[in-house]
């Protein structure tokens, strides 16, 4: 056996057939092709168009499957390879040269030609320091930073043929090679493949003209997906002579060198459509502003409903005559007087007791009058309610006994009768026709659950004997002592209180009580608020979804060319993955901005407003923003990464 017949073919096809679906028709492009083809040959397909060539050479560039036979590459059976594996073969054997030279647009001359060498694994310094020197070598050292718009057809085709080789460009696949260019440039590109295949390169190329195939050492000729014709080879080529792989340093994190391109990748691409990606981002940026004033408005409300109920009464039991609030019988019920007053205040859980009665008059001072809202209290009341005392003094307990016509009242109050800004302690106020002297003013609390009122305090005892006439209280305010749990000193309350009457004929409140119920609403309005912010928040992602499809299929052929020179499904994946998410947390940033921006000057306007930031939910923030990105951009991208690579460079 002579040492021909001892090389065995570097691409063995047998029986390969090809057939499309058009419809409910089949359409047959190969039909049974056998076919050989070995290390260092130089190899021309000819035919016309529509009669199967461009399929044959994607067939064996591993960008289309046969439909059936069998495809041998050196030895391994292709139709049994997954499409990762596939692209292994693309990306380690294979370098294509397109007819329209499918560079990206984005990158330069150097990161076009890089790309092969990304999904390889090659470190940064390498890959750039090889595409530069092949370049060089195909005479564009000097338009290394130029892309492809600056560039002429035949400038391009170099380009192309430099990532054709940048992993070594065991065989080269060449469709078309000269169909774009003229013929100054269709002869260079003639004679360089003619170089390479000297240098031991295998090189196939499809064409139809047969001033090109003339260079071939052997020409293959075919029609209608039948081979008619078959020169056969010329130079016997062995595997001595075959082009090997460039030795290039391969990164130890080459997974995570990919992710970084693919970032820088999606950035670039990000940037290329600003008014798009801005568009998409506002969905997102609504969205999460929205959520983040939402949960600030609520956190801050609530803190201020807090701190207005402290301010009522902290730790405080109020008890009442009746069944409760709004019962009919509550103004007949005359049985809370003062003794029991007394009985709590003798008891251990009771720090400070305040009989309390209420009425209301009109109240003149000179030539102002307004109606005041009288209260009876002791000095107790003003300690529960955390009142200031701004000038003067409170109560003396022979104020209580004696019945004093001395009145206490808040700044509102001074600011209504004294609008000269005097010191009122010591000024006689008229309420009604019962004169008071007043003796001291407090800080009003600024916490009310109903219309604001003046408010002047007397003695209790004074209220019940010269301005109400009445024998019982309105109610008694008593102030738990610090230790005690406020339930336990309710039912101790409740226990004396029905002890002395016989009956359940009053009913109590504690500032807990109230505190719990307006915590929940709050909580409640604020999930309520924050679901329909959360669902502002899907809107903005499926428009995210929308726009990534949209660019997948205006970026189709890119895919095409990515998957062609070596990309694996998971690369492809990874880049419209990362642009989404890039997409989302950046708008999700923005957003977090725009809430803390608008929430800062909207509170600095307006005094009633409280907002309160919580570091938890701006990252609860930007985590679903980077999870919107993830769940919304994947479908799009596991769209982009199934494309058919054939089907891809074909799409205009």
């Amino acid at each position: 056996m002579d040492k021909l017949e001892q090389v065995q073919p570097i691409i063995s096809i047998k029986g390969i057939t090809r057939s499309f679906s058009l419809g409910e028709e089949s359409v047959t492009v190969l039909r049974d092709v056998d076919l050989d083809i070995w290390s260092g040959e130089l190899v021309a397909i000819i035919g016309q168009s529509g009669s199967g060539k461009s399929t044959l050479m994607n067939i064996m560039g591993c960008l289309d499957r046969a439909t059936s036979g069998t495809y041998l590459f050196d030895g391994r059976d292709v139709s049994q390879l997954e499409p990762d594996e596939q692209a292994e073969l693309r990306r380690e054997h294979f370098g294509f040269i397109f007819q329209r030279y499918q560079l990206l647009g984005d990158l330069d001359a150097v990161g076009n030609v890089e790309v092969p060498a990304i999904y390889a694994g090659t470190s940064s310094a390498a890959r750039q320091t090889r595409a530069r020197d092949l370049l060089t070598r195909l005479g564009l050292g000097d338009r290394l930073d130029h892309k492809p718009s600056e560039l002429s057809g035949g400038q391009q085709q170099r380009v192309s043929v430099a990532r054709a080789l940048m992993n070594g460009g065991e065989i080269i696949l060449a469709d078309e090679p000269t169909g774009a260019l003229d013929s100054k440039s269709s002869a260079e590109l003639i004679e360089l493949l003619l170089e390479l295949n000297r240098e031991g390169h295998t090189v196939i190329m499809v064409t139809h003209d047969p001033k090109v195939a003339v260079h071939a050492h052997r020409t293959i000729e075919i029609a209608d997906g039948v081979i008619v014709a078959d020169s056969g080879r010329k130079t016997p080529a062995t595997v001595e002579t075959a082009a090997t792989r460039p030795m290039v340093e391969r990164s130890a994190f080459a997974a995570v060198g990919r992710l970084g391109v693919a970032l820088s990748m999606a950035i670039v691409a990000t940037l290329s459509h600003r008014m798009r990606s801005f568009l998409t981002m506002l969905g997102i940026i609504i969205g999460i502003a929205s959520v983040v004033l939402v949960v600030a408005l609520g956190a801050g409300s609530q803190q201020k409903v807090l701190e207005n109920i402290s301010s009522l009464g902290t730790n405080t039991i109020t008890v009442r005559a009746g069944s409760g609030f709004g019962a009919r019988d509550a103004a007949r019920i005359e049985t809370l007087v003062a003794s029991d007053a007394d009985a709590i205040a003798q008891a251990d859980y009771a720090a400070g007791v305040s009989p309390a009665v209420s009425a209301n008059a009109t109240a003149r001072h000179g030539s102002i009058d307004a109606t005041v809202s009288i209260n009876g209290v002791t000095n107790d009341y003003f300690a529960a309610h955390s009142y200031l005392t701004v000038s003067g003094s409170l109560f003396e307990a022979s104020d209580l006994t004696e019945r004093t016509q001395a009145a206490v009242i808040d700044e509102d109050t001074s600011a209504t009768f004294f609008t000269d800004g005097s010191d009122p302690v010591g000024a006689v106020l008229h309420l009604g026709s019962v004169p008071v002297r007043i003796i001291g003013v407090v800080r009003s609390s600024g916490a009310s659950f109903g219309p604001s009122s003046l408010n002047v305090w007397l003695p209790y005892t004074t209220v019940m004997s010269r301005v109400s006439g009445q024998s019982y209280l309105s109610s008694i305010e008593v102030q738990v002592a610090d230790g005690v749990e406020t339930s336990a000193a309710q039912d101790q309350l409740n226990a004396l209180l029905l002890s002395r009457h016989g009956v359940q004929d009053f009913f109590m409140q504690n500032s807990d009580t109230i505190r719990q119920t307006i915590t929940s609403t709050t909580q409640t309005l604020t999930l309520l608020v924050g679901a329909i912010a959360v669902i502002s928040l899907a809107v903005g992602g499926i428009g995210v979804m929308n726009i990534m499809l949209v660019s997948v299929t205006e970026r189709t052929k890119e895919i095409g060319v990515r998957v062609a020179i070596g990309a694996r499904r998971m690369d492809i994946v990874a880049q419209f993955l990362i642009e989404a998410v890039l997409v989302c947390l950046v708008g999700g940033v923005l957003g977090i901005a725009l809430a803390w921006g608008g929430g800062t000057l909207a509170a600095a306007l307006f005094d009633s407003l409280r907002l309160s930031f919580s570091t938890l939910s701006i990252i609860v923030a930007f985590l679903s923003s980077t999870g919107i990105g993830i769940v919304f951009g994947l479908l799009p991208a596991r769209h982009a990464a199934r494309l058919d690579p054939v089907v891809a460079l074909s799409r205009e």
